[in-house]
């Protein structure tokens, strides 16, 4: 019954992800540490490994469907990586307090940015020639997502997806659609230091993953039928949801 719930969990993750180009950690990590008593560490590694699980799925679908920018994939992804590394490293060493409460910070900027994010750009329709703009922006903007990635166990797609739209200049779908491709790569080098560390819970993991293959594909699936500004309303509510309840833990665990 437990690895069909974790299965549930990872199903409703990975569409997620492959809907809003981010990799469900911002999902998995508060509903492992809240609903399974998981140690937030341990959630923090399940969910880089359900990070990349997500990524292989959704990023082969739209590849193949030449939604993503392969060019700026690569170049930004080489910033996330050099933030992945330190963020996983620091990771050890930092207090679960203190993750948690900047676990929360995240949830609610996300929420934020869904919300008030503007549809997109002149340029930014699907199919139209586009020019990239503002690398400096998008390289900076990607080694942050990188650090936290590696420090509190998310894809970074909820950084990346606004900047390589807003700041970048990319279509909306093409931003998803990359962010997918890069935040597995991220993930992978976090999920090394994890592993290494002990810290991750295969048994959690595996039916996790098995859900998130699902979610994923259907997410990519979904993505060109669903309105981006009902995906993104609902999704900010959820967000802010999630960040309340860790934060609620914080307060909890407080002398």
């Amino acid at each position: 019954m437990t690895a069909l719930l974790l299965a549930a969990v990872g199903l409703g993750a990975g569409t997620l992800g492959a809907l809003m180009g981010i990799g469900g950690g911002i999902i998995v990590v508060p509903i492992l540490t809240a609903g399974f008593g998981l140690p937030f560490r341990h959630a923090v590694a399940v969910s880089l490994v359900v990070i990349i699980a997500s990524s292989s799925s959704a990023a082969a679908s739209y590849v193949d469907r030449k939604l993503s920018d392969m060019r700026v994939g690569v170049v930004l992804e080489l910033a996330t990586v050099t933030g992945a590394m330190l963020g996983s490293a620091v990771a050890g060493l930092a207090p679960v307090g203190v993750l948690k409460a900047l676990f929360a910070a995240v949830a609610v900027y996300s929420a934020l940015v869904m919300w008030r994010r503007r549809p997109a750009s002149p340029q930014a329709s699907e199919g139209e020639p586009y020019t990239v703009r503002r690398w400096g922006t998008g390289l900076g903007a990607s080694a942050f997502a990188g650090a936290i990635s590696g420090l509190i166990g998310v894809g970074g797609g909820f950084i990346k997806v606004p900047v390589m739209t807003l700041a970048m200049e990319l279509p909306f779908k093409v931003a998803v659609a990359t962010s997918n491709f890069m935040i597995g790569v991220t993930a992978a080098a976090s999920a090394y230091v994890y592993y290494a560390r002990g810290d991750l819970e295969v048994a959690v993991a595996a039916p996790v993953v098995v859900g998130v293959f699902a979610g994923a594909r259907l997410g990519a699936t979904l993505l060109g039928r669903i309105p981006a500004a009902r995906l993104q309303a609902a999704f900010s509510a959820l967000l802010v949801l999630l960040g309340g309840r860790m934060v609620w833990d914080v307060l909890r665990e407080l002398p």
